[in-house]
């Protein structure tokens, strides 16, 4: 049925059990191709209904749609004419596994972070009345923003719903809650008051009631307030929305969101209002998918798998390392968890990424000491400086690409005030098929020019082990950055220790010397061996710290060799090449050739790390041909 399906107009004409049958198809084709290729499974599975009854509804992208974080959208791509696409999904140069502007006039706003839906939508809504006032062509019908419960626990959602109420645009947001189950009573009695609460009859006669009720002589006013005040009552009684009614929305809900003819009856009322509405749906996160319906953590985000054998140990390595080498987040988990029992003042705080930072372990063995703010970085992050104030050691545990969310709190809050507060950063620098939103390539930018703040990153997992332990003894801010992946070793000793400011000499040479960061040390020496085929001597450094950098060793292996190559996953503008060529610069040295390697002016793409990593000489053949071109006199370049 889904080749028949070539755009969202094509739903239109289908019967009720034709959309269920189509429900079914789009939950198989996701199983299907999220198992081949990897992806975001349980949160995809959970809105198959909810995005048929919307693209049945509304005409996008007449009707503006945007999917809050985007990694329920696949279904959506599927109904907007990309099926013949959907195999290249999440694969370089294919579809993007988040809604991206370009990609499709139906993907109204690119997203990939939380909780951004409502501010977008927002925008949209006043952006068309705008227009419509200053007699601008109409070509934005309904602004709708679809947003899960987790997101509501960002600042930026409920600052957008307080806008929004505020403002009183023509807005729909419909809140997906896959946490919350529903008795088939209450689901009835909330189907029904839903209709009612949005119908042309009720909505006829609370205008005419109250219009009725001021009319009386001298208490009008008052009678109006009271039945105001009673239907408030009432509603509040049987609907859990007084918040969202507050802040000046028309709450329906909560309702079946897998009851597509329900969906799609309520959509309907939805679209003939004219004030801001928030809908409230109850999903189940991975429905459809024995597997997913079990453990919808395990498969929100995965690599591939067996389809009919769900994920097996095997693949459960890839994400977890609990058969083969072991992953960075794993080996972080377990160093904190065992520095947590020697000293009862560290704590740790994620943001809703208990698994995915290693800290599952930590919240069983010490839960008073574990904090899960949700999806608040900035809180999380000013929480752990009140922690600091009182002599706690707090750890925030965060992805890179969601530190960027919390950068004001860091400098004002943590480091201006120089608190003890320790920054493990993971998925620093490429991480593959998600794309640019969640590729941590900026953090060695937007860290590096903060005061106070000490910055290592680890080659390899002993030295990040090391670091942990060194970073939580010292009495100042600290970030630490590692990589997405296993944390193989680097060099067959165990990590030497960990001396402030100083790098750490990998392979002495005498023609050029390579300055790697963290996971760019793994290559620089497989590259240094290559090298010394060709008769190239290399020095190769284990950076360690991108502030205080190792002055001392750039100036020497500068005067040495006269030409230096830095190496790192990140973006060259302010990273750690750039503290390199200050260095030298302020030195006065002359004479000395440098090459950078990183991320030039671009946001990277989706693909695979091995693929990234090569097409951005960021690999063992990108170094090794950079030093080959440099040792034959190639030009100062960066």
């Amino acid at each position: 049925m889904i080749e028949k399906i070539k755009t969202p107009e094509d739903l239109k004409s289908l019967t009720g059990g034709e959309m269920k049958a189509l429900a079914g198809e789009l939950r198989q084709i996701i199983i299907e191709r999220v198992s081949i290729n990897g992806g975001h499974l349980s949160s995809n599975l959970g809105v198959v209904e909810l995005t048929i009854a919307l693209h049945r509804v509304f005409n996008s992208p007449y009707d503006k749609i945007v999917w809050d974080v985007g990694h329920q959208s696949y279904p959506h791509k599927l109904l907007t004419g990309r099926y013949g696409d959907f195999p290249t999904l999440r694969k370089h140069g294919g579809l993007s596994g988040f809604p991206k502007i370009g990609e499709s006039p139906h993907d109204v706003f690119g997203t990939g972070h939380s909780s951004t839906s409502i501010s977008a939508a927002l925008g949209i809504a006043a952006a068309r009345d705008l227009k419509s006032g200053h007699g601008l062509p109409a070509d934005t019908g309904k602004a709708i923003a679809v947003i899960g419960d987790g997101a509501l626990t960002s600042g930026l959602a409920l600052e957008g719903l307080n806008h929004a109420g505020h403002l009183g645009k023509d807005l729909i947001v419909i809140l997906n809650d896959n946490e919350m189950s529903i008795s088939p009573n209450v689901g009835a009695m909330s189907n029904y008051l839903s209709k009612v609460l949005t119908g042309t009859f009720y909505k006829k006669f609370k205008k005419e009631t109250k219009a009725l009720l001021e009319g009386i002589p001298k208490i009008g006013g008052s009678v109006t307030r009271i039945a105001e005040k009673a239907e408030g009552s009432l509603k509040g009684f049987f609907l859990p929305g007084g918040l969202f009614e507050d802040l000046g929305f028309n709450y329906i809900g909560p309702i079946d969101g897998h009851d597509i003819e329900g969906l799609i009856n309520i959509l309907s009322s939805l679209k003939e209002m004219t004030e801001p509405a928030l809908l409230h749906i109850v999903t189940q996160k991975g429905r459809g998918y024995k597997f997913s319906e079990e453990d919808p953590c395990i498969y929100h985000g995965t690599g591939p798998f067996d389809s009919d054998l769900g994920l097996a140990p095997a693949v459960c390595a890839e994400t977890t390392g609990a058969v083969t080498a072991a992953s960075f987040s794993d080996i972080f988990g377990e160093a904190l968890e065992e520095l947590a029992a020697a000293d009862n003042r560290i704590v740790a705080i994620t943001a809703a990424m208990k698994e995915g930072t290693g800290l599952r372990s930590f919240s069983e063995r010490f839960p008073e000491r574990f904090f899960d703010v949700g999806i608040a970085e900035p809180h999380a992050v000013t929480f752990a400086a009140g922690l600091a104030t009182q002599g706690l050691r707090p750890v925030v545990a965060i992805y890179s690409t969601f530190l960027q969310r919390a950068y004001d709190e860091i400098l004002h809050d943590v480091c201006l005030q120089n608190l003890p507060v320790l920054f493990a950063i993971d998925r620093g620098g490429i991480v593959g098929e998600d794309g640019p939103t969640h590729q941590g390539l900026f953090d060695i930018s937007f860290l590096r020019t903060i005061p106070n703040l000490v910055f290592m990153a680890a080659k390899d997992g002993n030295e990040l082990r090391a670091m942990l332990a060194f970073g939580l003894g010292l009495n100042a801010p600290v970030a630490i950055r590692y990589p997405r992946g296993k944390a193989l070793s680097v060099s067959d000793k165990s990590c030497s220790a960990i001396s402030s400011g100083k790098a750490e000499v990998m392979i002495d040479g005498e023609d050029l010397a390579i300055f790697a960061i963290g996971q760019s040390v793994a290559p620089a020496m497989a590259a240094a061996a290559r090298l010394k085929e060709q008769g190239i001597s290399a020095t190769v450094v284990n950076a360690r710290f991108v502030r205080p950098l190792d002055e001392e060793l750039v100036l020497k292996l500068a005067e040495k060799t006269k030409k230096i190559i830095t190496v790192e996953e990140n973006v060259l503008a302010g990273g750690f090449g750039s503290a390199v060529l200050e260095c030298i610069a302020k030195s006065g040295m002359s004479g000395i050739t440098v090459r950078l390697l990183g991320i030039d002016d671009v946001f990277v793409e989706h693909g695979t790390q091995k693929l990234l990593r090569k097409k951005y000489g960021l690999d063992e053949e990108g170094i090794f041909q950079a030093a080959v071109a440099l040792s034959k006199g190639g030009p100062e370049a960066g």
